[in-house]
């Protein structure tokens, strides 16, 4: 695997959780996101951005 290409996800990864994270409930809520699959969410922007 490429290093640069598995830092770019990574960065994507991390960006998605940040920004997931700062949302409030009721906005998590208006996309059908509960604030545990956060993570999993992130998880799955690295594999998709690989």
């Amino acid at each position: 695997m490429n290093i640069k290409r598995s830092l770019n996800a990574w960065r994507s990864a991390r960006r998605t959780y940040n920004e997931l994270s700062n949302l409030s409930r009721r906005e998590l809520d208006d996309l059908g996101i509960h604030r545990g699959d956060i993570s999993d969410i992130a998880r799955k922007a690295y594999r998709d951005a690989l």
